[in-house]
């Protein structure tokens, strides 16, 4: 009771005059409330390249060069450095390596491989040592086969194969997965300023 008593003399005018003010703010016509300004682009890494190596440096590891990358399927400077590292002499014809070369990023760096020979660029690294049905088979029917040839063991293998009592056997390890998983023997990092 001796709240009531300390209210203010207009207190009890108060609650008509908000039930109004509710009234009218339902009855007005609602405004769309704008969308929230959306905050400037930060400069951010450039969205498309045409040079590899800028390209590596930005994505760092891809395994195929994807939509950002808009320049020429094989760059020249690439098929260049591909060649050096190959050792091919100089007057091995160049645009075989511009039709044959595969590269990708890795670790900032741009690697290439040449399609020539049957090297499976595209392909990742074999390294189980469970022999295939097909190398099984090889074996059967040729129960000492000093080496299993790689029509039968295919070329992603990371081992020498054998026959021994007709049964498949790894001799050795002659490569290795590189940190993507594919052959590190025929994937050569490549320089954008070869000496």
């Amino acid at each position: 009771m001796g709240y009531v008593k300390s209210l203010p003399w207009f207190a009890p005018l108060l609650l008509p005059i908000v039930a109004l003010m509710a009234c009218a703010a339902q009855a007005a016509p609602q405004e769309p409330t704008p969308p929230a300004a959306s905050p400037a682009p930060e400069s951010g890494p450039q969205s498309t390249f045409t040079d590899p190596f800028a390209y590596c440096a930005a994505l760092g590891t891809i395994d195929a060069p994807d939509s950002r990358y808009t320049g020429s399927k094989v760059p020249e400077a690439v098929a260049r450095g591909l060649k050096r590292a190959l050792g091919a002499p100089a007057g091995a014809p160049f645009e075989s390596f511009l039709r044959n070369t595969s590269w990708r990023c890795m670790g900032g760096m741009v690697y290439a491989c040449t399609m020539g020979a049957n090297l499976p660029c595209q392909e990742k690294a074999d390294t189980s040592r469970d022999p295939t049905q097909g190398m099984t088979d090889f074996c059967r029917n040729n129960p000492q086969a000093e080496v299993i040839p790689a029509v039968v063991t295919g070329r992603t293998t990371i081992y020498a194969w054998q026959c021994t009592d007709g049964m498949p056997e790894v001799v050795r390890q002659f490569a290795h997965a590189d940190a993507r998983g594919f052959l590190s023997t025929i994937w050569y990092a490549i320089s954008p300023n070869p000496r």
